[in-house]
């Protein structure tokens, strides 16, 4: 194998790269150049302005890194995708319990994908020499959907999430950043057509502008990010949500056979399979340190997860 890295593109190792990435366990592994993603700019620029991402300050830092990656990494050509499938087999029972989204019914999927990108990476380092990569998962001024819309990892959905035509939307997105000067993939077209599942599914109205999200009415948001008392609309249609949402993705045509996850820590504990709303009503901290230690559901605390079942309970 070549350990050298050339001025020309490694048209020739993108086959290579790709089919390491799958035989490492990743569900997909795509390419762009690391170029200024000027399309998005505009409309960045305007959710910004009118507040749209609401507590989530950090949309608001790094803004000109955001909008070029060579601000991130010098010398920066090339971006990849890779995507890590985490739908759950068998599914969480949900009859007389409360419902958390399937990518927090496991292990921390930033953990996971991290080690399994670093794997990676040393891969990668060891088969073309002195590479400059950089990694980001949910990390740093990378608009990590755009580069993976732009790698060919999947189209952004009415329901503003990463679509795969046979994937699905259950995955987990990273993106590298690299010196290597790969061939680009072509960037993944939109294949939602006319459905409009996701809006219907939605119990709150926040899809009612499609490819729009109004994260005031997301049910994901007020019982994650917002810190704050959800609002009496919201709990209205929490139904058994207590953290996170998947019925736009429930919904989705793409996701009416997913693939059951092949990484066995994103798969939910018997503990949590057990766990009946006389159960979660009763939580003790200790249990919850014990069921979310490592978990997604860690990052907001077991007060607010008391906050979110007991507003879920009516």
């Amino acid at each position: 194998m070549s350990k050298l890295i050339g001025e020309r593109a490694l048209t020739g190792h993108k086959a290579l790269i790709r089919e390491e990435a799958l035989r490492q366990g990743f569900l997909h592994c795509g390419f762009a150049r690391a170029e200024p993603p000027e399309e998005i700019r505009g409309f960045y620029s305007s959710y910004l302005e009118k507040n749209r991402q609401l507590s989530l300050s950090y949309l608001q830092s790094n803004f000109e890194k955001r909008m070029d990656p060579s601000l991130v990494l010098p010398g920066v050509k090339s971006i990849i995708s890779l995507t890590l499938g985490y739908s759950a087999q068998p599914p969480v029972p949900e009859k007389d319990s409360f419902v958390i989204a399937k990518y927090a019914r496991g292990a921390d999927y930033h953990e996971i994908m991290k080690k399994k990108m670093d794997r990676f990476i040393s891969w990668l380092k060891a088969e073309f020499g002195r590479a400059r990569i950089k990694r980001f998962v949910d990390s740093g001024a990378i608009p990590e959907k755009f580069w993976a819309m732009r790698s060919g990892a999947g189209w952004q959905g009415k329901n503003t999430l990463i679509i795969h035509k046979e994937a699905g939307s259950f995955f987990f997105i990273g993106i590298l950043l690299t010196d290597l000067e790969l061939e680009a993939d072509s960037p993944a077209t939109d294949h939602c057509g006319h459905c409009t599942e996701c809006i219907k599914a939605c119990p709150t109205g926040a899809l009612n502008t499609p490819y729009q999200l109004d994260m005031s009415r997301c049910i994901s948001y007020h019982t994650i990010e917002n810190k704050n008392a959800i609002p009496e609309d919201i709990i209205r249609h929490l139904g058994n949500r207590i953290y996170g949402c998947d019925l736009c993705q429930d919904v989705c045509p793409y996701n009416r056979a997913p693939k059951p996850t092949i990484i066995p820590e994103f798969l939910p504990s018997p503990d949590l399979m057990n766990m009946g709303k006389t159960e979660w009503l009763n939580l003790s901290e200790k249990q919850f340190d014990r069921l979310f230690g490592h978990s997604p559901v860690k990052r907001i605390g077991y007060d607010r997860l008391m906050r979110n079942i007991n507003a879920a309970s009516g």
